[in-house]
Protein backbone atom coordinates (compact mmCIF):
# COMPACT_ATOMS: atom_id res chain seq x y z
CA UNK A 1 0.00 0.00 0.00
CA UNK A 2 1.72 3.09 -0.87
CA UNK A 3 1.23 5.88 1.04
CA UNK A 4 -0.92 9.13 -0.31
CA UNK A 5 0.55 12.42 -1.54
CA UNK A 6 -0.23 14.83 1.42
CA UNK A 7 1.34 12.70 3.96
CA UNK A 8 4.33 12.39 2.15
CA UNK A 9 4.37 16.37 1.87
CA UNK A 10 4.13 16.26 5.95
CA UNK A 11 6.60 13.97 6.70
CA UNK A 12 8.51 15.93 4.08
CA UNK A 13 7.56 19.15 5.94
CA UNK A 14 8.61 17.60 9.06
CA UNK A 15 11.94 16.51 8.35
CA UNK A 16 12.59 19.91 7.27
CA UNK A 17 11.44 21.14 10.31
CA UNK A 18 14.27 19.09 12.20
CA UNK A 19 16.87 19.99 9.85
CA UNK A 20 16.10 23.52 10.34
CA UNK A 21 15.68 23.30 13.76
CA UNK A 22 19.36 21.65 14.00
CA UNK A 23 20.58 24.24 11.88
CA UNK A 24 19.29 27.48 13.84
CA UNK A 25 21.37 25.21 17.05
CA UNK A 26 24.49 24.24 15.58
CA UNK A 27 24.51 28.49 14.73
CA UNK A 28 24.02 29.28 17.99
CA UNK A 29 26.29 26.91 19.23
CA UNK A 30 29.12 28.34 17.57
CA UNK A 31 27.87 31.80 18.59
CA UNK A 32 28.34 30.54 22.04
CA UNK A 33 31.99 29.81 20.92
CA UNK A 34 32.03 26.73 23.32
CA UNK A 35 30.68 28.45 26.31
CA UNK A 36 27.29 26.12 26.39
CA UNK A 37 26.15 25.64 29.94
CA UNK A 38 27.25 22.31 31.61
CA UNK A 39 24.76 20.73 34.31
CA UNK A 40 27.33 17.60 35.41
CA UNK A 41 25.35 15.16 34.21
CA UNK A 42 21.74 16.03 35.49
CA UNK A 43 19.25 17.41 33.35
CA UNK A 44 18.42 21.04 34.75
CA UNK A 45 14.73 21.20 35.99
CA UNK A 46 12.14 21.73 33.82
CA UNK A 47 9.59 24.72 35.01
CA UNK A 48 5.78 23.29 35.02
CA UNK A 49 2.71 25.93 34.78
CA UNK A 50 1.32 26.29 38.65
CA UNK A 51 -2.20 26.96 37.68
CA UNK A 52 -3.21 24.97 40.56
CA UNK A 53 -0.81 25.93 43.05
CA UNK A 54 -1.72 29.62 41.71
CA UNK A 55 -5.62 29.19 42.32
CA UNK A 56 -5.05 27.76 45.96
CA UNK A 57 -2.44 30.24 46.75
CA UNK A 58 -5.37 32.93 45.47
CA UNK A 59 -8.18 30.99 47.10
CA UNK A 60 -6.73 31.15 50.30
CA UNK A 61 -6.09 34.99 49.90
CA UNK A 62 -9.53 35.24 48.95
CA UNK A 63 -11.21 33.43 51.73
CA UNK A 64 -8.87 35.59 54.51
CA UNK A 65 -10.01 38.65 52.61
CA UNK A 66 -13.34 37.99 53.28
CA UNK A 67 -13.08 36.62 56.85
CA UNK A 68 -11.49 39.83 57.12
CA UNK A 69 -14.67 41.81 55.58
CA UNK A 70 -17.09 39.43 58.05
CA UNK A 71 -15.57 40.34 60.97
CA UNK A 72 -15.25 43.89 60.05
CA UNK A 73 -18.41 44.14 59.13
CA UNK A 74 -19.49 42.22 62.46
CA UNK A 75 -17.84 44.75 64.36
CA UNK A 76 -19.14 47.90 63.03
CA UNK A 77 -22.74 46.15 63.81
CA UNK A 78 -22.05 45.64 67.00
CA UNK A 79 -20.60 48.67 68.08
CA UNK A 80 -23.55 50.14 65.99
CA UNK A 81 -25.92 48.36 68.25
CA UNK A 82 -24.54 48.46 71.26
CA UNK A 83 -24.34 52.54 70.99
CA UNK A 84 -27.71 52.08 69.69
CA UNK A 85 -29.57 50.39 72.67
CA UNK A 86 -31.10 53.23 74.48
CA UNK A 87 -32.88 54.18 71.02
CA UNK A 88 -33.75 50.26 70.07
CA UNK A 89 -35.57 50.68 73.53
CA UNK A 90 -37.50 53.48 72.34
CA UNK A 91 -38.30 51.79 69.47
CA UNK A 92 -39.87 48.63 71.02
CA UNK A 93 -41.65 50.87 73.14
CA UNK A 94 -43.63 52.77 71.36
CA UNK A 95 -44.79 50.08 69.15
CA UNK A 96 -41.61 49.35 66.67
CA UNK A 97 -41.91 45.10 66.00
CA UNK A 98 -38.46 43.26 66.64
CA UNK A 99 -38.60 42.10 63.01
CA UNK A 100 -38.41 46.05 61.96
CA UNK A 101 -35.59 46.08 64.23
CA UNK A 102 -33.89 43.15 62.73
CA UNK A 103 -34.54 44.26 59.15
CA UNK A 104 -33.38 47.57 59.65
CA UNK A 105 -29.74 46.25 61.04
CA UNK A 106 -29.02 43.82 58.39
CA UNK A 107 -29.95 46.72 55.97
CA UNK A 108 -27.35 48.86 57.08
CA UNK A 109 -24.81 45.78 57.41
CA UNK A 110 -25.87 45.36 53.34
CA UNK A 111 -25.18 49.31 52.53
CA UNK A 112 -21.77 48.72 54.35
CA UNK A 113 -21.10 46.16 52.25
CA UNK A 114 -22.28 47.84 49.00
CA UNK A 115 -20.22 50.47 50.07
CA UNK A 116 -17.09 48.77 49.96
CA UNK A 117 -17.98 46.77 46.83
CA UNK A 118 -18.78 50.59 44.99
CA UNK A 119 -15.34 51.70 46.92
CA UNK A 120 -13.12 48.58 45.69
CA UNK A 121 -14.46 48.52 42.19
CA UNK A 122 -13.63 52.05 41.37
CA UNK A 123 -10.36 52.22 43.13
CA UNK A 124 -9.72 48.11 41.45
CA UNK A 125 -10.79 50.17 38.26
CA UNK A 126 -8.41 53.20 38.95
CA UNK A 127 -5.22 50.76 39.65
CA UNK A 128 -6.44 48.56 36.40
CA UNK A 129 -6.01 51.62 34.30
CA UNK A 130 -3.08 53.07 35.83
CA UNK A 131 -1.45 49.33 35.37
CA UNK A 132 -2.57 48.91 31.98
CA UNK A 133 -0.12 52.47 30.92
CA UNK A 134 2.41 51.46 32.62
CA UNK A 135 2.56 47.40 31.24
CA UNK A 136 2.16 45.56 28.20
CA UNK A 137 -0.84 43.30 28.50
CA UNK A 138 -3.78 43.99 31.58
CA UNK A 139 -6.79 42.07 31.67
CA UNK A 140 -9.53 43.33 33.54
CA UNK A 141 -12.10 40.25 34.86
CA UNK A 142 -15.60 40.04 33.21
CA UNK A 143 -18.77 41.35 34.93
CA UNK A 144 -19.83 37.93 35.35
CA UNK A 145 -17.01 37.38 37.65
CA UNK A 146 -17.08 41.20 39.58
CA UNK A 147 -21.31 40.35 40.15
CA UNK A 148 -20.52 36.74 41.54
CA UNK A 149 -17.74 38.61 43.89
CA UNK A 150 -20.23 41.36 44.67
CA UNK A 151 -23.07 39.08 45.51
CA UNK A 152 -20.55 37.12 47.70
CA UNK A 153 -19.68 39.77 49.58
CA UNK A 154 -23.26 41.16 49.96
CA UNK A 155 -23.95 37.69 51.12
CA UNK A 156 -21.47 37.27 53.63
CA UNK A 157 -22.21 40.92 55.04
CA UNK A 158 -25.58 39.67 55.33
CA UNK A 159 -24.49 36.89 57.30
CA UNK A 160 -22.37 38.89 59.84
CA UNK A 161 -25.09 41.03 60.38
CA UNK A 162 -27.18 38.32 61.42
CA UNK A 163 -26.22 38.35 65.16
CA UNK A 164 -25.82 42.23 65.55
CA UNK A 165 -29.27 42.71 64.44
CA UNK A 166 -30.42 39.58 66.86
CA UNK A 167 -28.79 41.37 69.80
CA UNK A 168 -31.04 44.46 68.57
CA UNK A 169 -34.33 42.60 68.40
CA UNK A 170 -34.05 41.13 71.39
CA UNK A 171 -33.45 44.27 73.54
CA UNK A 172 -35.12 44.63 76.51
CA UNK A 173 -37.37 47.69 76.72
CA UNK A 174 -37.11 48.57 80.39
CA UNK A 175 -33.48 48.04 80.29
CA UNK A 176 -32.69 49.98 77.48
CA UNK A 177 -34.91 52.95 78.83
CA UNK A 178 -32.78 52.76 82.38
CA UNK A 179 -29.66 52.73 80.47
CA UNK A 180 -27.36 55.84 79.86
Amino acid sequence: MRPKQHELDEEIRGHLAIGARARSQRRFDRALGGRRPRHRGRRPARVRPASGVNAFVFSGFAGIALLIAVVGVAGVLAFSVSARTREFGTRLAIGCSPRHLLASVLSEGALIAAIGIFAGAAGGYAAAWIAGRMFAAVDLPGATALTEAAGVLIVSAIVASLMPAARAARVDVMQALRSE
